[in-house]
């Protein structure tokens, strides 16, 4: 089926993440007027950038200010809060399930499947009930409230097994995502620890899990031990090449025989492909992700286009022919803007690119002032790398009002000293008013 005669080409995005909400903005300035309509769908009209999630939740950063409202950004798109369900790409067609909890068709003429990616999850007993994953900015805002309140609760119990249990706290996966949430979090509750009368930062106990022999893959192994060398010099215990076996009831076991209860386990260890992928008649790799071309389409569809950690792009910079992109915010944003060029020049018959981008290296906080990073084999630490991390994370953060917002609090926090006030009522705003009514 091709491009609807007389009308202008719809063009529908599923997914309004980094993939989504970059090629939908780079298509906005790209289209004339009235060449191609774009419709973007997301369960939530909003793009949160994940590497300020971090920062986020130990309060460096405004949680709102992580998040781009994609109505205010893509004015000249159809915005649809709704969640798609499946796609038939025989029919040209996606059913998408409405806030109103109606279901509903789209039709078009070019697909953009850009749902990213949920947690991937094990089948651990107790994970469901007691893990905390950390994908999302109500993720962040909770994990930090969480963190807080069991501060003041172990400042309030004399009852020595639960006060350590209160104060023990474990991230499970030692990639970018749980080395920068740990040293965050862990940097934030020991400045916490001056408001409580009882407890004193080496009360607490931190623990980081790892299932492979190293951290942080994604620089080199010399960084990964530096890295680990500077969170064990905060008191930080590391469990390389382990697995956890049980958490019920926050007892932890781990593989090497070390148990201990916890009462906060933060669970970083990898993403999978969103499962909707799977409700639908595209082509999956071995790890469910959609098969691509080197021009980000879809093997066998060259009307739909996708990218991001749904997608299994081929990296054309490595010398493995079978290699693929990495699921990192660096390529997805990259991946964004060739896609974007891509279906407008689909739209007008051109060539079309191919994506190529050598990895150009990381960046990550460990918490206020502290860091590391290697940039094109440079490996730079503490104050540089921190400085750097967020300088390069401020500049892909999108559009000028979020970067000053961000910037302002970065500044107030120099100016003042950290806010540790825990917000626990929003996990359960009505609580209060149950019991008002209860008691009535």
């Amino acid at each position: 089926m091709g491009l609807t005669p007389g009308n202008p080409p719809r063009i529908l995005i599923v997914g309004g993440g980094h993939v989504g909400m970059y090629t939908a903005l780079r298509l906005q300035s790209r289209l004339a007027a009235g060449e191609a309509s774009v419709t973007v769908v997301d369960p939530q009209p909003q793009m949160t950038y994940q590497p300020f999630l971090p920062e986020a939740a130990a309060g460096s950063i405004e949680p709102r200010h992580v998040v781009v409202p994609l109505r205010r950004l893509l004015r000249r798109c159809h915005i649809v809060g709704g969640r798609v369900i499946g796609v038939e790409h025989a029919h040209r067609f996606a059913t998408i399930e409405n806030y109103a909890g109606n279901v509903e068709r789209l039709g078009y003429d070019v697909l953009v499947m850009a749902p990213g990616s949920i947690a991937r999850t094990l089948p651990i007993p107790g994970l469901a009930e007691h893990g905390i994953a950390f994908k999302t900015i109500g993720e962040a805002i909770y994990l930090r409230n969480h963190v807080l309140s069991r501060l003041e609760a172990a400042d309030n119990t004399t009852d020595v097994p639960l006060r350590r249990k209160l104060l023990s706290f474990v991230v499970i996966g030692g990639g970018y995502a749980g080395i920068e949430v740990l040293g965050e979090l862990e940097d934030m509750a020991r400045y916490a620890c001056r408001y409580h009368e009882t407890i004193e930062p080496k009360d607490m106990r931190w623990v980081l899990v790892e299932a492979t022999g190293r951290i942080m893959p994604e620089v080199s192994p010399r960084m990964g031990r530096y890295t680990a060398k500077r969170l064990m010099g905060r008191g930080i215990e590391i469990f390389l090449n382990t697995r956890v076996t049980t958490m019920e009831n926050g007892h932890v076991v781990l593989d090497n025989g070390t148990e201990f209860d916890a009462d906060t386990i933060i669970w970083t260890a990898g993403v999978r492909p969103n499962p909707v992928l799977q409700q639908t008649d595209l082509p999956l790799d071995d790890r469910k992700r959609l098969r691509c071309t080197a021009s980000l389409q879809v093997v066998g569809c060259p009307e739909v286009f996708s990218a991001g950690d749904c997608a299994a792009v081929p990296d054309l910079t490595s010398e493995d022919p079978n290699a693929t992109c990495s699921p990192s915010a660096q390529h997805a944003v990259r991946q964004a803007k060739v896609l974007a060029d891509n279906v407008v020049a689909h739209l007008r018959g051109a060539p079309l690119g191919h994506y190529r981008h050598r990895y150009a290296g990381s960046v990550a906080s460990l918490g206020l002032h502290r860091g590391v990073a290697e940039i094109y084999g440079i490996r730079l630490r503490g104050m540089v790398a921190w400085f750097m991390h967020r300088t390069y994370h401020l500049s892909r953060m999108p559009t000028f009002n979020r970067k000053v917002r961000i910037v302002a609090d970065w500044t107030t926090a120099l100016l003042f000293r950290r806010e540790v006030v825990a917000l626990g009522q929003i996990n359960d705003p009505k609580a209060d008013f149950i019991r008002a009514n209860a008691a009535s």
